[in-house]
C-alpha cells in the first residue's frame, strides 16, 4: 500500500495515477481486445503470424494511448487547429500523390510507413470543432454553423473522392456530434436531414457504380446472390446459424470453410456471432455499451467546455463505429467498409481508436488532478 495525501492506494491504483489512466476504461478496452484476438485466431484460419502482427499493432496502440494520456488538455487544445490543418494537408497530398490500392487512392507511402490520412481526420475533425466551438457561446449562431459546415464538408469531399464513403461518413458524424453536444437544437438537425433527403438524387448521381450497387444490394441481396449480394447473404447465414450459444470457438462453418469473405476485417462480427451465438453477442454489446457509458461519464465530469465536447464526441463516435459495422454485417445498412472497433484485423484504425481513448484518459486525469 502507498499513502498519498492521507489516502492509502494499492500499487495498481498508484501506477494508474502515475500513468494518468482510467482503470475502468482501460480494463474494458483490454477485455474487448482479448476477445478480438480470440475471434481473429479463428477468422484467420489459426494463422499465428497474422495474430502476432495484430498483437504488435495493439502494442503500438497502447504506446500511443499512454503517450497521448500524458498530454495536458491545454496543450491538446492549442494543437487542435494545427492537427486539423496537417490532416487536411495530408488529404490534399493523397489527392495528388497518393498510393493506389484496390482501385482507390487512399494511402500515403513515406518509404518507412504507409498509412491512410483519412484515419487521422477522424480525430482531427472533432478536435478542431471542439476548439472552435468552445471559444463561442452556446448554442452556435448561424455564422458559426456556416464556418463549421465548411470545416466538415471540405475534408469529407476529399475523402469521398479517394473514394472512401465509409470513412467520409464517420468523419462527418464525428463533426456533427460535436455540434450536437455544443447545444444545437433538434430543429436544425431535422432541417439538415430534410436537406440531405432532398439532395439524395444529386448524391446518387455522384456515387461510383460499386457504391450504387451496394445500396441496391442492401434492398435486395438475393437479386445477385453470387455477386454483389454474396457478402450479405453469407453474413446473414453466419449470424443465424450461431443460435443461442454458438457453434463453439474454431467451429464456425461459414468462416472455417471460407464461405464468408473479409472474415477477419469488415465481417469479423459474423464470425464471432456464429461461434459464440446470441450470448456472445450480448457480452460484446454490453462491453461496447460500458465503454461508451464510461466515456460519456468522463465527459460529464470534464472541467471545461473543450474537454466535454471532445470526450463526448469521441465516445459517441465509437458507438457509431459499432452500430455501422454491425448494421452492415446484419444487412440493415449498406456495406461501407467500416471495421468492428477493437476487434477487426488492421493497424491504422486500431491505433486511431487507441489515440482517441488516450484523449479520454487525458480528460479524466485533468478532472482528477483538479479535484485533489
Amino acid at each position: 500500500m502507498i499513502s498519498i495525501t492521507g489516502r492509502e492506494l494499492t500499487t495498481s491504483q498508484w501506477l494508474l495515477r502515475g500513468l494518468r489512466l482510467d482503470g475502468t476504461l482501460l480494463l474494458l478496452i483490454g477485455v474487448v481486445l482479448v476477445l478480438g484476438l480470440v475471434v481473429l485466431f479463428s477468422a484467420t484460419g489459426e494463422d499465428i503470424d497474422r495474430l502476432q502482427r495484430q498483437i504488435l499493432r495493439i502494442g503500438f496502440g497502447f504506446a500511443a494511448l499512454l503517450a497521448v494520456a500524458r498530454i495536458p488538455i491545454s496543450t491538446l487544445r492549442a494543437w487542435s487547429p494545427w492537427i486539423f490543418l496537417l490532416s487536411l494537408g495530408l488529404l490534399l497530398a493523397v489527392a495528388f500523390a497518393g498510393d493506389m490500392g484496390k482501385g482507390a487512392r487512399r494511402w500515403l507511402d513515406l518509404g518507412f510507413i504507409r498509412f491512410q490520412p483519412s484515419e487521422i481526420m477522424k480525430l482531427a475533425m472533432p478536435l478542431m470543432l471542439a476548439w472552435y466551438l468552445s471559444l463561442r457561446t452556446a448554442p452556435p449562431r448561424f455564422i458559426e454553423l456556416v464556418v463549421v459546415s465548411v470545416l466538415i464538408v471540405v475534408p469529407v469531399v476529399l475523402i469521398m473522392r479517394q473514394p472512401d464513403l465509409g470513412t467520409a461518413l464517420l468523419v462527418a458524424a464525428s463533426g456533427l456530434l460535436v455540434v450536437f453536444l455544443a447545444g444545437l437544437g433538434w430543429r436544425w438537425f431535422v432541417g439538415m436531414g430534410l436537406l440531405v433527403a432532398a439532395a439524395i438524387p444529386l448524391f446518387w448521381a455522384q456515387m461510383h457504380d460499386y457504391q450504387q450497387q451496394r445500396v441496391l444490394t442492401l434492398l435486395n441481396p438475393e437479386s445477385d446472390p453470387l455477386g454483389a449480394g454474396y457478402h450479405i447473404i453469407q453474413s446473414k447465414i453466419a449470424l443465424g446459424s450461431g443460435g443461442m450459444y454458438g457453434k463453439g470457438w474454431l467451429n464456425g462453418t461459414q468462416s472455417q470453410l471460407q464461405f464468408l469473405p473479409e472474415r477477419s476485417t469488415d465481417f469479423v462480427f459474423a464470425v464471432y456471432a456464429e461461434e459464440f451465438g446470441f450470448v456472445g453477442i450480448a457480452v460484446l454489446l454490453t462491453l461496447y455499451f460500458l465503454i461508451v457509458a464510461r466515456g460519456l461519464w468522463i465527459a460529464t465530469l470534464a472541467q471545461d467546455r473543450f474537454s466535454r465536447l471532445i470526450a463526448g464526441s469521441i465516445s459517441l463516435t465509437f458507438a457509431v463505429y459499432m452500430v455501422v459495422n454491425i448494421g452492415m454485417v446484419s444487412g440493415m445498412l449498406p456495406v461501407v467498409g467500416i471495421p468492428l472497433p477493437l476487434v477487426s484485423y488492421g493497424g491504422t484504425s486500431l491505433v486511431t481508436l487507441m489515440v482517441g481513448f488516450g484523449i479520454l484518459m487525458a480528460v479524466h486525469s485533468r478532472q482528477r488532478l483538479v479535484n485533489r
